[in-house]
């Protein structure tokens, strides 16, 4: 387990993608694009998403509205299959 959050709370979360762009992807749960390479987002990237193209830096407000146990985590990962797979990813509780 990576990360341990709290039932119906928000959390800031700032994304790093080093030499290329990385669709980053959060299981069971919501958030809202705060900025995109230290910009605030474009118009058609308002609203809850769970999945941004991270080319720089992003910066999330991550909302944690669904349960997840150490027997059933969520996780959060790369969407190209061979970046989670050679580890761009982790795993998350809320309770």
């Amino acid at each position: 387990i990576d990360v341990e959050t709290k039932l119906g709370t928000l959390e800031v979360w700032e994304i790093v993608s080093i030499g290329m762009a990385h669709p980053f992807h959060v299981h069971g749960a919501s958030f809202r694009i705060l900025s995109l390479d230290g910009a605030p987002p474009p118009a058609h990237l308002a609203g809850w998403k769970d999945v941004v193209l991270v080319e720089d830096k992003a910066e999330l407000l991550v909302a944690f509205n669904h349960p997840a146990t150490k027997e059933h985590p969520f996780m959060y990962h790369c969407h190209i299959l061979e970046h989670a797979d050679a580890g761009m990813m982790g795993q998350y509780v809320c309770a």
